[in-house]
Parts: C-alpha cells; sequence; structure tokens
C-alpha cells in the first residue's frame, strides 16, 4: 500500500467532505486551465445508485461557484460501451436536474471528466477533449456561432464565455491514466502521475497536491478504514489479473487462427476469443454476472449465453 490513498477510493470516501474540496478543486484547476471553486456537490438518482449498476455510475457530481457542473468518474476495469456510459451519464443529468415545463436555458454548462485505467479506444495522447462544432456542409471553413443577442444572455452565470454553440454544450474529458510514461511537466501531468501511481513527490506544486498531502496521507486512516481500503486494493487486483489472463489465453488462441486463416481474420476472431476468455476466467474464479459485466462491457444476457454455451461444449 502506498503513502497517499488511491484517487478512486479518495473520491468515494473522502471528498465528498466540504473540508476536503481544495483538493478536487486543485484537480479541476489543473485540467481545465482556470481556477475552479466548487460550491457543493449535488445528489441525484446517478450518484446514488449500486455500485453494480452498469447504466451510470458517477462518482462525483458538483457544481462550482458560477453555476458550471463537473461529473467526474474514475473507471478501473474494461467497459466497450463506455463512450455510450459518458453519453448516457450527461444525458441523464440533464433530464433529472431540469423540471417539466422549466425553460431549456436554464441547463447548466456540465463537464464530463472520465479518468480511465483502460485503453479506452485508440491514441497516443493521454488526455482528450471532446467539444461540438457545428461546421458548414457547403462551405467547411464556415462555423456556427451564437448570435449577439445569444452571446449577451448566455454568458452570464458561467465561467466560459460563449461565442459557439458548443460552449452551452457538455465538454467530455478522458484521461488514460494508464498511458502516461513521462516525466511530470505541466500541474496536470503532476495529478495525471498521482492519479496513476498514487505517489506525490516533493517536487509536485500543482494545485491542490499540497492538500492531497494532507487529506489523502494512509498512515491518517483508521484501522476499519484501512481494512476496507485494503480489499478494496486487493480486489482490484484480482480483478485485472482475471483480465489479463482471458486477454492472454485469446491472443494465443487468436495467434492459431491467424496462421490457419489469414491474419486479419485471426485478429478479429482472436479479440472476440480474448473476451469470451475474460467472461470465463472470471467465473472459473469466482466472479459474479455483475462484476464480469461491469469490466467486460458484455451484456449480462451474452455472458450468461458464454457460459453456459461453453458448460455445454466441455
Amino acid at each position: 500500500m502506498g503513502k497517499y490513498i488511491r484517487f478512486d477510493w479518495a473520491m468515494k470516501r473522502l471528498l465528498r467532505d466540504k473540508a476536503n474540496f481544495g483538493v478536487l478543486e486543485g484537480f479541476l484547476t489543473s485540467l481545465l486551465g482556470r481556477t475552479i471553486k466548487i460550491e457543493h456537490l449535488l445528489e441525484s438518482e446517478s450518484n446514488q445508485a449500486h455500485e453494480n449498476d452498469k447504466f451510470n455510475r458517477v462518482d462525483i457530481m458538483a457544481r462550482d461557484n458560477v453555476g458550471d457542473t463537473y461529473l467526474i468518474e474514475i473507471q478501473n476495469n474494461r467497459e466497450l460501451d463506455y463512450f455510450h456510459r459518458m453519453l448516457y451519464g450527461v444525458s441523464k443529468f440533464v433530464t433529472e436536474h431540469l423540471s417539466l415545463g422549466e425553460e431549456y436555458s436554464n441547463v447548466k454548462k456540465i463537464y464530463s471528466i472520465n479518468i480511465v485505467y483502460f485503453g479506452l479506444g485508440q491514441g497516443n495522447d493521454y488526455v482528450y477533449h471532446g467539444y461540438t462544432e457545428f461546421t458548414g456542409v457547403n462551405d467547411k471553413n464556415d462555423t456556427l456561432q451564437l448570435s449577439k443577442n445569444q452571446i449577451e444572455q448566455f454568458s452570464t452565470g458561467t465561467s466560459k464565455a460563449c461565442s459557439k454553440p458548443g460552449d452551452l454544450m457538455p465538454e467530455y474529458y478522458v484521461l488514460r491514466v494508464e498511458d502516461f510514461d513521462k516525466n511530470a511537466v505541466t500541474p496536470l501531468d503532476e495529478w495525471i502521475s498521482f492519479i496513476k501511481t498514487g505517489e506525490i513527490p516533493e517536487t509536485a506544486s500543482a494545485p491542490g497536491l499540497s492538500e492531497a498531502r494532507k487529506k489523502l496521507d494512509a498512515d491518517k486512516m483508521s484501522p476499519a478504514e484501512r481494512k476496507a481500503y485494503v480489499r478494496h486494493l486487493e480486489q482490484l487486483a484480482y480483478e485485472r489479473g482475471v483480465i489479463k489472463t482471458g486477454i492472454k489465453e485469446g491472443e494465443a488462441i487468436g495467434l492459431e487462427k491467424g496462421e490457419a486463416i489469414g491474419l486479419e481474420k485471426g485478429r478479429k476472431e482472436g479479440l472476440e476469443k480474448g473476451i469470451e476468455q475474460t467472461v470465463l476466467t472470471g467465473h472459473r474464479n469466482g466472479l459474479s454476472i455483475e462484476q464480469i459485466e461491469a469490466f467486460s462491457g458484455l451484456s449480462r444476457e451474452k455472458i450468461l449465453e458464454i457460459i453456459k454455451s461453453n458448460e455445454t461444449t466441455v
């Protein structure tokens, strides 16, 4: 166990306390490049749901002092449909917080911030930003702008000046922390390094990390908290071991098929077999259907189908 409490555990147990908002504010400030001051956390069906609810698991929903909203989630296990879940989470939040008959202009600016410990999608970077932009169909150089009246109306009550429709719409951030493999140079790098390793070098000076040293010191946990935290770490290590075993076995099967029926088709079948093997390995090691569902990205029905099919052929 490292010197500092993992960020995912802190999000669930510590950072909900107003006295610890400074840590979360520092992270958001480093990510967005402007000072963020959290006013309060929000409650809804989304962040009160059971931890295995596949439809939406938001770890923290916060609103700052100018009305912007931040949906922050950390996901440890691989999910093929994670992009869909990001969309669902934002959409669900909007509908939950807009009363029937209320004006659409009351929809607040939303930032969906997703910290993932797996290779989500394909790319070379470790931080990605998604922003909606409207470009001309006939004139590709034409970008739709807000009218003067819209700019005057919608640029108040938000920390970001509005000039385009995208400034009013949700923005998405994806932090693929496992892909961070360089020396920390920027404040955001220092945060990503901490989120990945659980360590904070003495030289780190990013906003919020000095508070994290004080608030997230593992030595300050009570015996009961420490016991629960250790169980959490053991469960993460176990699930990752199951996933790696399944993928490795699937790759071996894919290689054999690649030699027999062509490399490209072999790769495709290897991926399918890898997922299937991951399900079977998890099942053999006693994971529940809900746990397998969470890290495989497959539906409950598909998981049961794979397990039943394997039992039939054995």
